[in-house]
């Protein structure tokens, strides 16, 4: 009855499809055409379900000798497992047994490969960071084969191995007490690499154009360091590059490069300086200022005492010293009484004091001022320290380093520029007064003398 429905469903599609087609058309289609052609409509939708039915039938076929192929694989899959995990749990007690037999026949053996594992992973490691292994590279990479050779499996070492590790471990003591030149690529602190003649102070230095050198153990490469130590480290090592054989002054670092780091990375005068800030460049304005007026009546304190005393050994008088000038005074008011005479010599001292005292008390003022500045730079650097504090904690005391560097170098800075200073200033001010005593004491000596002649 189905099939009867189907084909009344058919026919109705074909007939829908013959009479759109019949509309489109523009000639007329009587009624013995129409029953025709649905005839034949009928007749090729049998036909194309009796096809897919055979089709059908031809693939459940298939289907099932696809289905009893897959079961007959199953089922060997299973047995072969099976029978795997009997071997599996077999090899396994049989591995325990030959473990135990090994274990017992290396006794005290075991230990000894034991140690010797562990002395090749310290000497590997050892390798990675001397400097020898610049000169003779791929000795690390033995080591490491072996010790992870014996320690992932049961693989014991040979006696070639055994010797080789001695060899090594010989050849570093021996290389450790030589200073050898080699050629080796070097890495130049602008990123070229130059072949160059490098100079290996044992396992302690490397350098090269008088230039110290560092060893990369990951990287298998020697580069220039980027920051060098004080010069006196840079012309021993350039000595020590030129020299022949003879003996040379030259520092080696013990630690395996510890303290050249150390020493590359504390800053120089120019970045110490710099860490003050902007008190630092004031108090170093005003020092520099100060000392040049110093240097300025040095000078003409000096050469004013050289006239004063070349007066002092002439009778004529010379008007380019205060002397001359105050003895001139005496030549001016040769019938003056004392008391007139000696006003007048009053009076001309007094002119000269400002004269020799001029600027000193400048100089004064900035060796009192300089550590009041250095002071107000500490202050504002413990400020930034509190400030870095208040923001990010104490947990990185890189944060708080500006504001301690500030506060301690604008302290030092004052102090080197306050002493030079106050020393400066005593100095210039007892000079003056020595050539304002002369200047008075040959005043009373005129005084002195005039009186007598009254």
């Amino acid at each position: 009855m189905f099939n009867t429905v189907k084909r009344i469903a058919v026919g109705l599609a074909a007939l829908s499809i013959s009479v759109g087609a019949f509309a489109q058309s523009d000639r007329a289609m009587d009624l013995d055409a129409l029953l025709k052609q649905l005839e034949e409509g009928q007749f090729a939708q049998s036909q194309q379900n009796k096809q897919r039915e055979r089709d059908f039938q031809a693939q459940r076929a298939e289907q099932d000798r696809i289905l009893r192929e897959t079961r007959e694989k199953r089922d060997q899959m299973l047995a072969q497992s099976e029978q795997l995990e009997t071997q599996f749990e077999e090899n396994e007690f049989k591995l325990a047994d030959l473990n135990g037999a090994l274990d017992t026949r290396l006794g005290s053996l075991k230990e000894l490969f034991g140690v010797l594992q562990q002395i090749a992973g310290d000497t590997k490691n050892k390798f990675y960071n001397s400097v020898v292994s610049a000169q003779i590279p791929g000795r690390a990479d033995f080591l490491d084969k072996m010790a992870q050779d014996m320690g992932s499996s049961s693989k014991l070492a040979s006696i070639e191995e055994i010797e080789r590790v001695w060899f090594e471990m010989q050849r570093e003591m021996t290389e450790a007490g030589k200073v050898t030149t080699f050629k080796t690529d070097v890495v130049e602190a602008g990123g070229e690499k130059v072949n160059k003649s490098v100079v290996r102070v044992g396992p302690f230095a490397l350098v090269a154009d008088g230039k110290y050198l560092e060893y990369n153990g990951v990287t298998g490469t020697v580069s220039e360091l980027v920051r060098q130590p004080a010069d006196r480290y840079m012309d021993s090592a350039a000595e020590l590059q030129a020299s022949s054989g003879e003996l040379v002054q030259f520092g080696i670092d013990p630690t395996g490069g510890s303290i050249l780091g150390l020493l590359v990375q504390a800053p120089n005068l120019q970045e110490r300086v710099e860490q003050g800030g902007v008190v630092g460049y004031i108090i170093l304005i005003v020092g520099a200022f100060g000392l040049l007026l110093a240097l300025e009546r040095l000078v003409t304190l000096t050469l004013i005492r050289m006239k004063v005393n070349k007066q002092l050994k002439s009778k004529e008088v010379n008007t380019n010293n205060p002397l001359g000038r105050v003895l001139k005074v005496r030549d001016e008011h040769p019938d003056a009484d004392v008391e007139a005479l000696e006003l007048h010599l009053t009076e001309a001292i007094l002119g000269e004091v400002p004269k020799l005292g001029r600027n000193l008390t400048i100089i004064k003022i900035i060796s009192v001022v300089a550590p009041l500045m250095g002071l107000l730079g500490t202050v504002t650097g413990m400020i930034n320290t509190f400030q870095a504090i208040t923001l990010f904690g104490t947990g990185d005391p890189k944060l708080m380093a500006g504001g301690i560097s500030t506060a301690l170098v604008t302290t030092v800075l004052g102090l080197v520029v306050a002493i030079p200073m106050t020393l400066l200033y005593a100095m210039l001010n007892t000079r003056s007064k020595n050539i304002v005593y002369i200047l008075q004491e040959q005043a009373s000596g005129v005084i002195a003398e005039r009186a007598e002649r009254g």
